[in-house]
């Protein structure tokens, strides 16, 4: 293949990634970055064009000039591109590092003979540069799903491959002039290369793109908008991943199930708006309280749940006292130091051969004994009486604990 052909492919390639990327900041502007890598790969359009261009020109070095600044131009959108989607800060001053040494080097190249080996090294050291900062937001980042690590391996190819150019033009030479480029073996070569570097980043990041989409339209689905915390849907899938973890492991699972005592009261008196603070206050408070691990869940109205990987009832038991003098103390400020919000909690934790479902309902039923024992109170639900193996495979029926009360 010649190199206007490789050519002629790299254009049509980068044109339909600048579509690609500019589609899906339009349709989802959440999508932070594709406007930049649209940019990117719309300037290499242009950069390509005028790679077209330069064979029919007598004085080809404004053009030359050109095409240099404007892939470097690229690659500094992509770089931008890439630290506003993964939301890491762009990192200015080696940027700006780059381009001043990319910009001082031109009258150097411009005084070297074209085609010479340190010519074409300083030529692709600038995109050497800027590919090494993307890979290094990236990085610092914190991404470390599998299409992250991907995405750093690629930049890091591409790094090697603008690395490996001026050898490769050492070895093989290239042409003596610009206008002779597009027809010399080198430009096939470097081309080539380009046009693999070209289309890994760009699918690599369109996945990563889609895949964090993706991500977000489920976390939306599974959250409630109003406290932030997981709504029912998302509370039963990750609490059947939970229970599933507490089974294989052999690690205790404790549920508490809290709702704020005459709640409707609150509306009535205050207004639906301040009822609403009340949720995401309590939202708020339950978030602090718990550990990165436990799962909080709006379940719907003022009923919340709080899932805790690794509590026993006893540990869970505390954990629900301390929340109940939390709300008791933090929440009527949202009232103008009305009379106490106050809330009762069931605690319970997970017997063998239980479902989620199963540890709910007893949970539940722990909320209304704490309900009918006058509220602001927390309950902890019995133990069942339930058929388990022991070690050695025989079977021995769990005690059953009579209801446990703690009251305010």
């Amino acid at each position: 293949m010649t190199a206007a052909f490789v050519l002629s492919i790299n254009m049509f390639i980068a044109a339909l990634f600048a579509v690609a990327f500019t589609v899906v900041a339009s349709t989802n502007p959440t999508v932070r970055g594709a406007r930049w890598l649209a940019a990117a790969y719309g300037i290499g359009v242009i950069d390509v064009a005028l790679e077209f261009i330069l064979p029919s020109l007598a004085q080809p070095t404004p053009v030359v000039v050109a095409i240099y600044v404007s892939y470097l131009a690229a690659l500094t959108c992509g770089l931008i591109g890439v630290a506003r989607h993964y939301g890491a800060a762009l990192p200015r001053s080696a940027t700006a590092i780059v381009w001043l040494a990319g910009l001082a080097f031109v009258p150097v190249m411009l005084g070297l003979p074209y085609g010479s080996a340190l010519r074409t090294l300083l030529y692709q050291l600038p995109y050497a540069a800027m590919q090494v900062l993307m890979v290094a937001v990236v990085v610092r980042s914190g991404g470390k799903l599998a299409l992250d690590r991907l995405l750093v391996v690629v930049g890091a190819l591409a790094v090697l491959v603008y690395l490996a150019k001026p050898a490769i033009a050492w070895w093989i030479g290239t042409a003596d002039h610009a206008q002779a480029y597009l027809a010399s073996d080198y430009a096939a070569i470097s081309q080539t290369m380009g046009s693999v570097v070209l289309i890994a980043l760009a699918l690599v990041l369109l996945l990563v793109i889609m895949r964090d989409t993706t991500m977000e339209m489920i976390a939306r689905s599974e959250t409630d908008p109003l406290s932030g915390a997981l709504n029912r849907r998302g509370f039963e899938t990750h609490g059947d991943r939970a229970v599933a973890r507490a089974r294989r492991t052999d690690r205790p699972l404790s549920l508490i199930m809290l709702d704020l005592d005459r709640f409707k009261a609150i509306n009535d008196s205050f207004g639906h708006a301040a009822g609403d603070r009340v949720i995401a206050d309590l939202a708020g408070l339950l978030d602090d309280t718990v550990g990165s691990d436990d799962l909080v869940a709006r379940l719907g109205g003022e009923e919340f749940a709080i899932l805790l990987p690794g509590r026993t009832t006893a540990q869970a038991q505390a954990l629900a006292e301390r929340m109940r003098w939390a709300v008791a103390r933090d929440l009527p400020v949202r009232l103008d130091n009305a009379p106490a919000v106050t809330a009762s909690f069931g605690v319970a934790e997970l017997q063998f051969g239980e479902r989620l479902s199963d540890l709910c309902r007893r949970s539940d039923l722990a909320l209304y004994e704490a309900k009918a024992a006058g509220r602001d109170t927390v309950c902890a639900a019995p133990r069942l009486r339930s058929v388990k193996p022991d070690a050695a495979g025989a079977e021995f029926a769990a005690p059953s604990d009579r209801l446990v009360q703690s009251f305010g």
